[in-house]
């Protein structure tokens, strides 16, 4: 027992030195502004050194006993979900009125002589949602820090609000979800920006003139203890002195110097990956041909923690581009097409330093927390004019390539170096160019890994590509079980006609697309049979992106589908929003325009309201309109419920 407890604790302080700035910034907005923001810092991350549990006496002070060894595995409430409800709980209690008095003690935090801490000043959104979030109680902080920095889904935020002790979860997500729509811009990305970023602070000094008078106050109390300390021999265990302002900034000084120092950076065995069950960024080996030039890594490294004023540095959204606070992992260091470049990892993000010969380096991070095996198969290592190239992980055992507008097109081989590195790849069309061809990566997982399958990528303009799955319509309407790998003839015939409305999708820091065929209907005037289909993008930061389509029967297999509806931020179309309604306005050939609804499998009726009135009891419509007549369609769901149609 007493190994099993220190393991539990091993393991939540792994987790909290792993993601140290994500639960800071959650217990940083939480935290009441009315603190201010130098105190706030500061108690932000006292909270989440707080969080860390303590070895129980009793378990530490046990004598051992023979027993049988406890089972693997870590045990209930441990790891980085304990240690961030903790901190949750931490921050909570500050709220005014809300829980014991003791349990808002100051902890124990960093003691900063002389300087006032705060973070970066954000501009005019940024100022407008901070003063919008000192006007509702830490709850509604609290729902949509677990929404928008933590990415949970709504069932999952009212659980942990619950067990943080909230009252009333279901309010506290409803003043969430009221302050999000009323925002004048996207609060996911604003809650991700310098302004609420505790871990990258600016300074200014306190008033100097008070500060003045306190040292002489100051320097008379400090003779005095010093007397007393030799008098009676006062001490801490060992002899030495106990903590001080000074050790806890040299400490932290020595943390941030250690994490540009190349010899300290972090390198997985090449095996490794073999024999671990976290298949992500982590297993992956330093590789390249400079992967031993310190001089070279510093550079990539100082760049980094100090970006000269000339550097171009471009994130996806909701990436911070912080320095390092530890040392990070090497995966890369070599030339690739004449451009020496470097590829970092930090637990969270993935950080690629490129120096061309003669010209400013660059930089240019993105966030790849909670990677696995499909989306921590590759990355994207070099670019050019209409061709990039692949890093991939050495648990990839085969790479093709195909296009997703020609599904029946067999593969073509894709030639690996020996440090992982493919031949050129064409590019997927920008926004605004025409759609002619959509280039994807086909990678199959070794058998050295526990589920060897075959999976899609393709490169939406980030450092990690997004991983692309199908999921036909269930028999219950909801999906059933994860997605499948789109590399059957139907998930390729699907991803046919949706590829090029992927376009909208550069930049937005997606990590996968899914399309689930949720419904099929007879068209009117014998025009066949229709599918309708939900592609949501799930983000590495936690928001989706939905699109419905309309595919209609089309002469080519590429012919794209009519778009029904988008929204941002929602469940719908995932395991938390399992039903989905769309609809559309629909010409025939004859010329009749006709509104087309439909619902996934437990819709049981839709009704139409407004300009056009009418009602379906199955989960299909079709009904004449005139093009412009307005109208609402809600399905009906077991229950009473109802259910709008994606806008």
């Amino acid at each position: 027992m007493d190994e099993r407890t220190r393991a539990d604790v091993e393991r939540a302080e792994a987790a909290i030195v792993e993601h140290y700035p994500r639960l800071v910034r959650l217990a940083y907005l939480v935290l009441p502004p009315s603190m201010g923001r130098h105190p706030r810092v500061l108690t932000a991350h006292g909270l989440v050194q707080r969080a860390l549990p303590r070895v129980r006496a009793r378990a530490r002070l046990r004598r051992p006993v023979r027993a049988l060894p406890a089972q693997r595995g870590p045990a209930p409430g441990t790891g980085f979900t304990a240690v961030r409800l903790r901190t949750l709980r931490l921050a909570l209690a500050y709220e005014p009125g809300t829980g014991p008095a003791a349990a808002r003690r100051l902890p124990s935090v960093p003691v900063v002589w002389g300087l006032r801490l705060f973070p970066q000043a954000g501009g005019a959104d940024e100022l407008a949602l901070d003063q919008a979030l000192s006007g509702v109680p830490a709850p509604v902080r609290a729902a949509l820090g677990l929404w928008h920095l933590e990415g949970l889904e709504e069932d999952e935020a009212r659980a942990v609000l619950a067990d943080a002790g909230v009252v009333d979860p279901e309010a506290a997500q409803r003043a969430a979800g009221q302050l999000d729509q009323a925002a004048a811009a996207d609060v996911a990305v604003l809650l991700n920006s310098g302004e609420f970023d505790p871990c990258t602070v600016q300074t200014r000094p306190t008033d100097l003139l008070r500060r003045r008078q306190r040292v002489r106050a100051s320097l008379v109390a400090a003779a005095v203890l010093v007397v007393g300390a030799v008098v009676v021999g006062v001490g801490v265990p060992g002899g030495g002195p106990g903590p001080s302002a000074a050790g806890s900034a040299a400490s932290a000084a020595s943390f941030a110097q250690q994490a540009l120092e190349p010899e300290r950076l972090l390198r997985a065995p090449n095996d490794q990956w073999a024999d671990t069950s976290r298949l992500d960024f982590t297993a992956w080996p330093a590789r390249g041909r400079q992967a031993g030039n310190t001089k070279l890594l510093a550079r990539a490294l100082r760049v980094w923690a100090a970006p000269p004023t000339d550097a171009r540095i471009t994130a996806t959204a909701g990436t911070s581009t912080r320095p390092p606070a530890r040392p990070p992992r090497l995966l890369f260091a070599g030339l690739i097409d004449g451009v020496m470049v470097v590829v970092l990892h930090d637990g969270e993000r993935l950080v690629r330093y490129a120096e061309p010969m003669g010209a400013t380096p660059t930089l240019h991070f993105a966030r790849v927390d909670d990677a696995d095996v499909t989306t921590g198969a590759a990355l994207v290592i070099g670019r050019g004019n209409g061709w990039m190239r692949y890093l991939i992980a050495p648990w990839v055992s085969d790479a093709t390539t195909r296009d997703l507008l020609a599904p029946g097109a067999p593969a073509r081989p894709l030639h690996l170096a020996p440090d992982g590195v493919t031949d050129r790849v064409p590019t997927p069309p920008e926004a605004d160019t025409a759609c002619g061809q959509w280039p994807v990566a086909q990678f199959r997982s070794s058998q050295r890994v526990a589920e060897e399958h075959t999976f899609l990528v393709t490169d939406l303009g980030d450092l990690a590509p997004a991983h692309l799955t199908y999921l036909p319509a269930a028999a219950d309407g909801a999906p059933p079980q994860p997605p499948r790998e789109a590399t059957g003839p139907e998930g390729l015939r699907s991803w046919a006609r949706t590829a090029c409305s992927l376009r909208s999708l550069r930049g937005e820091g997606v990590r996968s697309v899914n399309n689930w065929a949720f419904a099929r209907q007879r068209l009117p005037e014998g025009a066949g049979e229709a599918t309708w289909v939900c592609s949501r993008a799930d983000t590495w930061r936690g928001p989706g992106l939905v699109t419905v389509q309309l595919q209609p029967p089309a002469a080519r297999p590429a012919d794209p589908g009519l778009v029904a509806g988008r929204a941002r931020n929602t469940a719908a179309c995932s395991r938390f929003g399992p039903h989905v309604v769309g609809d559309i306005r629909w010409r025939t050939k004859s010329g009749k325009w006709y509104l087309l609804a439909a619902g996934s499998r437990a819709v049981g009726g839709i009704d139409v309201a407004g300009g056009v009135k009418a009602a379906s009891g199955t989960g299909t419509l079709a009904v004449p309109v005139a093009h412009d007549a307005p109208a609402g369609v809600t399905g009906r769901l077991p229950g009473g419920r109802s259910l709008r149609a994606i806008p």
